[in-house]
């Protein structure tokens, strides 16, 4: 399919399956001290998509970073902001208008066709946050 109607259709089943919160086992939510989690929860055996559960400690960040393959991001608990960024005429990164804060049941599409640049960050400083990830390859 059409990488556009891949990320519709898959943002819909995405936002179906973080619209409650009863079905991640713990062992896939279990934070790190010192830095974000990725648990893979599942990998396409044909390398197409990889599905993974992203656990954010309070206060962990990414560094600025862009994607090589198409990405849905699901808000499963908790909250995340997600600072898109450009780079401006001395080649350093500065940020793209205000931070997108995404929700429990809200899914955010990412895809290297677009200005997919950005640093995402628990937008809480004393709660865990989870969110899964589907992206369009094997990451795991």
């Amino acid at each position: 399919p059409h990488e556009g109607d891949l990320l519709r259709r898959g943002g819909k089943l995405l936002a179906q399956l973080v619209s409650h919160d009863d079905w991640l086992a713990e062992e896939f939510a279990i934070p790190d001290p010192s830095r974000y989690q990725q648990f893979l929860l599942h990998a396409d055996p044909q390398q197409r998509f990889s599905v993974v559960s992203f656990v954010w400690g309070p206060g962990q960040r990414t560094p600025i970073h862009d994607h090589r393959v198409w990405g849905l991001i699901g808000m499963l608990r908790g909250a995340e902001h997600s600072q898109g960024y450009v780079r401006n005429t001395q080649g350093r990164f500065e940020a793209n208008g205000p931070a997108i804060r995404l929700q429990p049941g809200q899914v955010e599409a990412l895809s290297p066709r677009s200005n997919d640049v950005h640093q995402v960050s628990n937008a809480f400083n004393d709660q865990v946050s989870i969110s899964i990830h589907v992206y369009g390859a094997d990451i795991g």
